[in-house]
């Protein structure tokens, strides 16, 4: 079985290193998806001390993850089903992630502050959330609709409501942009 890597479009190595993802952290995926975009090349960085949570709502993506992860002999790869849009949708406890990562999934939410919130709930004092976003539309790919598209200032809105600063807002290729908050409780 071959498996897509899913960056042609978003580098996943820069986002790891944007985030200051190391050996022994704990990060998560948030809406991981099929590729586990984030989840295999996180998965190598922070090691057999470290966790990589890939989260989604899908459990026959879930399903892939940890075939592919059983076939790669990663253990350190956890799937976690979760609706994110719930207070309490995901299962991990607070206080345990250093990194939540949002790639290519805030697009489908009306209110992505639901989603924040939830990743805030489980990180640690001095934690990141990295977003990652269509800012542009290419073809068929990303939202339905241009309106549809994040607006990355209510991001910056909801970082300054909850105690995050912006440690980066950047764009990471012609139709991504890329916020860094660094959370400093």
């Amino acid at each position: 079985m071959s498996y897509h890597s899913g960056n042609h479009l978003i580098d996943p190595q820069q986002l790891l290193e944007r985030a200051r993802v190391h050996e022994g952290m704990h990060i998560a995926d948030f809406g991981c998806g099929r590729t586990g975009h984030v989840i295999f090349p996180g998965s190598k960085i922070v090691g057999e001390r470290g966790i990589v949570y890939a989260i989604d709502i899908l459990k026959d993506v879930l399903e892939n993850i940890r075939r592919r992860a059983a076939l790669e002999a990663l253990n350190n790869i956890e799937t976690v089903w979760a609706d994110l849009e719930k207070p309490g949708g995901n299962v991990i406890s607070p206080k345990t992630l250093d990194v939540a990562f949002f790639v290519n999934v805030l697009f489908h939410f009306t209110d992505y502050a639901l989603a924040l919130d939830e990743a805030a709930r489980i990180l640690k004092p001095k934690a990141r959330i990295v977003v990652v976003d269509w800012t542009e539309r290419l073809s068929t790919l990303g939202p339905d609709e241009n309106e549809d598209l994040i607006d990355f200032n209510k991001i910056k809105v909801w970082a300054h409501k909850n105690n995050f600063t912006i440690q980066d807002d950047c764009s990471v290729g012609p139709y991504h942009g890329c916020m860094i908050l660094f959370r400093h409780d």
